[in-house]
């Protein structure tokens, strides 16, 4: 490579505030500065919403005057697809689409069966699974399973039809969601996954109800502490209800036990009721911090990099991709920058800890759960 070239290519990632490719760390599965390897990729494929939770778009924000992003801003499927392939060189194995609400993507089964034409370092498909709120599920169960999706994760707080149309705040029924579990069903998923965020005084009475409505449905019920994600959700510690308390709620009505963990780095401690009926995860973000297992990159709707869920700012992977940078520059810039991070807001946070709760933390809605 001439010195000219090299020049030409160090100036670009100076205007993009990236640091250069560096080509040492091709060739093994990369790792960051705590020695976490890069193994789970979130996509975020929209910034739109058709639920406004106020955990995570609250209409005071996200209302008629909000500006969402323009489609140009848009990675398209093919940047995706490509930035996918670049990953998976890096020794990445689980890709999760999110969004906003991902569904909200025209024609998401395209991207699906493109990514699930992708093969991981080990030759194999990779674990494609994808998180939606499941308003749009009984009309896309199907296409989406016969794309290639994996695994699915639906988000639903209430069993409760007041409690969901208050917390969704759209008052969208919890029936359709239940209708659209059922397609999934229907389509072919097995052990889907159905999140709840749990909101001290908001929605904790609900626990046990979701508990019992979902025993015996094949589906792994879990229970997420409310985190301080984004800056627009009005967190506080008093609302957090902590997973070691729900757990004692839910031993006093049922006989449990605990489940070993699938892999190193998966974010839910797994339970299950002693006769089968039911397994359980707890994702305790904020008591139980599991920062030094954390294994998951976000790439943005409009192709920015977060190497954290609290990030404040990402590095511009579509300015990489839209200005000729090969899949090798590509690759050997995202390995630069996992290997200088060193992000674990979730273990130094703390109630007193002023300056990282006040700081400009990315929206949820930006880069997905």
């Amino acid at each position: 490579m001439s010195e000219k070239t090299i020049r030409l290519i160090d100036q670009r990632y100076q205007a993009l505030a990236m640091p250069a490719p560096d080509q040492r760390l091709l060739g093994s599965m990369v790792k960051d500065r705590l020695g976490r390897s890069l193994h789970d990729l979130r996509v975020s494929v929209t910034d739109r919403c058709n639920f406004r939770c106020a955990y995570c778009m609250p209409k005071s924000v996200f209302n008629r005057d909000y500006d969402f992003l323009p489609h140009a801003a848009l990675l398209s499927f093919e940047e995706i697809e490509r930035l996918a392939r670049v990953f998976l060189v890096l020794g990445t194995e689980k890709i999760r689409i999110t969004g906003g609400e991902p569904l909200l993507r025209k024609h998401l089964e395209r991207l699906i069966a493109m990514l699930s034409r992708l093969n991981t370092l080990q030759g194999k498909m990779p674990d494609l699974t994808l998180t939606t709120n499941g308003a749009l599920l009984r009309k896309k169960a199907k296409v989406l399973r016969d794309a290639g999706l994996s695994r699915l994760t639906v988000s639903l707080d209430a069993i409760d039809d007041s409690i969901f149309r208050r917390m969704n705040d759209v008052d969208f029924p919890v029936a359709d969601v239940l209708d659209g579990l059922q397609a999934a069903k229907e389509a072919g998923f097995e052990s889907i996954k159905v999140n709840m965020v749990v909101q001290r005084g908001v929605n904790d009475q609900q626990i046990l109800p979701m508990l019992e409505h979902f025993r015996h449905s094949g589906h792994i019920l879990r229970f997420i502490e409310f985190m301080d994600v984004g800056s627009s959700n009005g967190w506080s510690m008093t609302s957090v209800l902590p997973s070691a308390d729900i757990i004692r709620m839910i031993e006093r009505q049922y006989r449990i036990h605990p489940l070993e963990e699938n892999y190193r780095g998966e974010v839910a401690r797994r339970w299950a009721l002693d006769d089968g009926s039911l397994e359980i995860g707890l994702i305790a973000s904020v008591s139980e911090p599991f920062c030094q297992d954390c294994t998951r990159a976000r790439l943005s709707t409009d192709g920015r990099l977060y190497n954290c869920l609290f990030a404040s700012e990402g590095w511009d992977l579509r300015g990489l991709l839209r200005s000729g940078a090969s899949d090798h520059d590509l690759a050997a810039s995202i390995a630069a920058l996992w290997h200088q991070r060193s992000d674990r807001y979730s273990a130094m946070r703390t109630e007193a800890t002023v300056s990282l709760r006040r700081r400009n933390k990315i929206e949820m809605s930006y880069i997905g759960g």
